[in-house]
């Protein structure tokens, strides 16, 4: 491997670990905000409803909370207002205005107007047409990435949303602070869901 792409990769790791206790603690002011109360800090009204349906769409309620349960969409509106500049909030914006055109040519209404069919047919069109995230390693993607576009990386925002949020990691998936014995050889039967430590 190249010396400077060794040394590009050092500085994304090191990137991700100085960045990562501030996307938390954007989530953590999330958890504190009632959705009563809520007032953007980025998204306009119709960008707010058009993000909401979104991640509903792609995290309903079910037997576990849904995205908007966990308050998926104010967090993603603090990531766009406090570690987005100024070229990728206009980027976004205008990301939302095309997927909502996409929709009024192809259905005749934007996302949120549409029925739960039409924007289940939205969601399979996107999912086989937008690019998809190359494999990586230690958080570094392998190859050149194509652009994912609009669809994948909020798909991609709201799962890791979902995932980091607190009800998730101490309600649904498996928490253990204070972790006991180590058994190597306890079959996978045993295991259950996923853990969040």
């Amino acid at each position: 491997m190249e010396r400077r792409k060794a040394l590009q990769r050092t500085g994304l790791l090191a990137g991700a670990a100085v960045i990562m206790p501030s996307l938390l603690s954007l989530f953590q002011s999330c958890k504190t905000e009632s959705r009563l109360d809520w007032q953007p800090a980025f998204l306009k009204e119709e960008e707010v409803k058009t993000i909401s349906a979104l991640l509903d769409m792609i995290l309903p309620r079910t037997e576990t909370p849904g995205a908007l349960d966990v308050k998926a969409d104010m967090f993603i509106d603090k990531v766009f207002a406090e570690t987005y500049d100024i070229t990728g909030q206009k980027n976004i914006r205008a990301e939302i205005a095309t997927f909502n055109a996409d929709c009024k040519k192809n259905f005749g209404a934007i996302f949120t107007d549409l029925n739960e069919a039409d924007r289940t047919k939205v969601l399979q069109e996107a999912e086989t047409t937008s690019e998809k995230f190359n494999p990586g390693i230690w958080g570094v993607s392998l190859g050149k990435q194509k652009p994912i576009g609009f669809y994948r990386s909020m798909k991609s925002m709201a799962i890791w949303a979902y995932f980091t949020s607190e009800e998730m990691g101490k309600k649904v998936l498996s928490y253990d602070p204070i972790p006991g014995n180590y058994d190597p050889c306890k079959p996978l039967s045993g295991v259950g869901n996923r853990w969040s430590l």
